[in-house]
């Protein structure tokens, strides 16, 4: 067996499965469940018909490349949403469809990571998505945490790592918006990854799949890949975007995403990924080139957490006073007792579960900086979302 398989650890939801084994909750109440980030809004169903309409092509093999009509509508997309120049971005070398950001966001370590160094690093936020730990550990990296906290507006502290650190740094990850923090990484940030990338050498693997939930219209989030843009760094040179329709379109089942970037490493990762055998099923790119082409889905979907995020936050501001994220689906809130033991109680009298915020963090020496909050997916329907908040009121009134 693989030897670094021994260095994983347990997935947060099997530790949050352990945490409420035994508990009976009140069975007078339907239980909530706010601990998984699984979009829980309508499926645009132009996108199931042009799906079910194409299941014929279930008789062919699917191209790992992905057919042209998708990596053009992607290129579209991208061109339109992170104001890149036309002509920038070709859709024949500089993007691949994936199924879905977290089997790429693994796979982008075993292809770009140099073992034969012996020392190789890989950063990451820390709290932090859990795939971008396990890619790290099996493709024979050693993880660096970088703290998200408070005094650093929830950003990984870029000036915490030293020379030789960055020396030996062949991959950072990045989630912007962040999970579970909701922080946006301003253009500027993002500017100042990018030069340093190309000074020690090292990519980028910029995870943006909240990139399309945010609350004002005129503000969306920016972009990797614009940013690269604007600073003249027209190859892309070290940068990687990953996006999916997975929250964008509600449409996690369908596992469908994208890598876009630099032209250079995604030729790697293409060799990589026809021997890894995971193209998207010939369907399921049709479909996902009609949902890359439609936007009024997803402002409708903006518009629908935007109403939960303010009602929700009403309700909850005299009392656990949750912090409004910049964009995602997110509340990661201070817990008024431990973290485990606020989840435990309100599973086990309010019938509710969330997620402590321990679970997604690591303590490397300084303390685990989730610890005493939680995370808290606003994904149920509006009504239980509301009910969630009364639930949470009616624990903190017995604290």
């Amino acid at each position: 067996m693989n030897k670094d398989l021994s260095q994983l650890q347990q997935y947060p939801f099997e530790k949050l499965s352990t945490l409420k084994a035994g508990l009976q909750p009140p069975a007078q109440l339907d239980h909530i469940a706010l601990s998984m980030g699984e979009p829980q809004h309508p499926m645009p169903h132009f996108v199931i018909e042009n799906l079910i309409a194409h299941m014929h092509q279930l008789s062919n093999y699917p191209s790992t490349r992905g057919t042209l009509e998708l990596r053009i509508a992607i290129t579209d997309w991208l061109q339109s949403r992170f104001k890149i120049q036309p002509g920038m971005l070709d859709p024949e070398v500089n993007l691949l469809p994936v199924s879905g950001t977290r089997e790429a966001l693994f796979a982008i370590a075993q292809c770009v990571i140099d073992r034969s160094t012996g020392d190789a690093m890989v950063m990451m936020p820390n709290p932090f998505y859990q795939i971008y730990e396990g890619a790290a550990l099996l493709a024979a990296a050693q993880p660096v945490y970088l703290d998200c906290l408070p005094e650093n507006d929830f950003l990984p502290d870029l000036d915490s790592v030293d020379e030789s650190q960055w020396a030996r740094c062949q991959m950072i990850y990045i989630c912007s918006p962040g999970n579970p923090t909701g922080a946006v990484m301003p253009a500027e940030y993002l500017r100042k990854l990018i030069d340093l990338a190309h000074r020690h050498e090292f990519v980028i693997a910029s995870d943006e799949c909240y990139s399309e939930i945010y609350f004002d219209e005129s503000e969306p989030p920016p972009g990797l890949l614009g940013v690269a843009a604007e600073m003249g760094n027209d190859r892309f040179s070290h940068c990687l975007a990953f996006h999916s329709l997975s929250k964008r379109s509600n449409l996690p089942g369908l596992r469908s995403g994208f890598v876009a970037g630099d032209a250079k490493i995604l030729e790697k990762f293409l060799l990589y990924r026809t021997y890894h055998g995971c193209a998207l099923p010939s369907a399921t790119q049709t479909a996902s080139t009609a949902a890359w082409g439609e936007e009024s889905h997803v402002v409708e979907n903006r518009r629908l957490y935007r109403e939960k995020f303010e009602q929700v936050l009403a309700l909850l501001s005299d009392t656990l006073a949750p912090q409004k994220p910049q964009a995602g689906f997110y509340l990661w809130a201070k817990s008024p007792i431990a973290d485990t033991e606020f989840t435990q109680r309100l599973y086990a009298e309010q019938n509710l579960t969330v997620l402590p915020g321990r679970y997604l963090a690591r303590d490397h020496g300084s303390g685990n900086p989730g610890e005493n909050r939680v995370r808290m997916a606003l994904v149920a329907p509006l009504d239980e979302c509301v009910d969630a908040a009364h639930r949470i009121n009616s624990l903190l009134a017995t604290l």
